[in-house]
C-alpha cells in the first residue's frame, strides 16, 4: 500500500489540474483529439468537423489565406489526397487559454509522421462556441522549413 500512494498523490494532482480546468477549455481539447484521431483514420470529412461551417472560416498558411469551409476542405482534399500523404498527425499543445467562456486561444506545435518526410510546424486557433458546438474558426498553420 505504501508503495501504492506516491502513485494515487499524483493521480489526484493530474485529476484536479484537469478539473479545473474551465469548460470551454475541456472542450477545446476534446475537439482537437477528436480531430487528430479522424486525420489519423485519413478522415478529412471527420477532421473537417472542428471547423465552423461557415463562409466566415478563415484558414491561413504559408502566405495565403482561404475563407470559408468549402475552399478549406477543398485544399486538404487537394493536398491530402490519400492516406499516404495524410500520414500521421501529433501535436503538442503549447497553450490553450480561454479568452471568455464563449471563446478559445490555442498555440500548439504539429507534426506529421509519413513514409518518405515528417513535416512539421506551428499552429495557432481561435476555438469559438457556435450555434451550442465548439469549433475552429480562425486557423493559422505554419509549416517549418526543411
Amino acid at each position: 500500500m505504501k508503495r501504492l500512494l506516491p502513485f494515487l498523490a499524483l493521480l489526484i494532482l493530474a485529476v484536479s489540474a484537469y478539473a479545473a480546468e474551465p469548460p470551454s477549455v475541456v472542450a477545446t481539447r476534446n475537439l482537437l483529439a477528436v480531430q487528430r484521431d479522424a486525420w489519423n483514420r485519413a478522415d478529412i470529412d471527420g477532421f473537417m468537423q472542428g471547423y465552423w461551417h461557415s463562409e466566415d472560416l478563415r484558414f491561413a498558411g504559408g502566405d495565403s489565406f482561404r475563407s470559408g469551409w468549402q475552399e478549406t476542405i477543398d485544399r486538404y482534399r487537394k493536398t491530402y489526397p490519400d492516406a499516404a500523404a495524410m500520414g500521421e498527425l501529433d501535436f503538442d499543445l503549447v497553450e490553450v487559454r480561454e479568452l471568455s467562456p464563449e471563446a478559445v486561444f490555442v498555440f500548439g506545435k504539429w507534426a506529421l509522421k509519413r513514409a518518405q518526410d515528417a513535416p512539421h510546424g506551428l499552429f495557432t486557433l481561435l476555438v469559438e462556441r457556435k450555434d451550442g458546438a465548439w469549433v475552429i474558426t480562425r486557423d493559422h498553420t505554419s509549416a517549418a522549413e526543411h
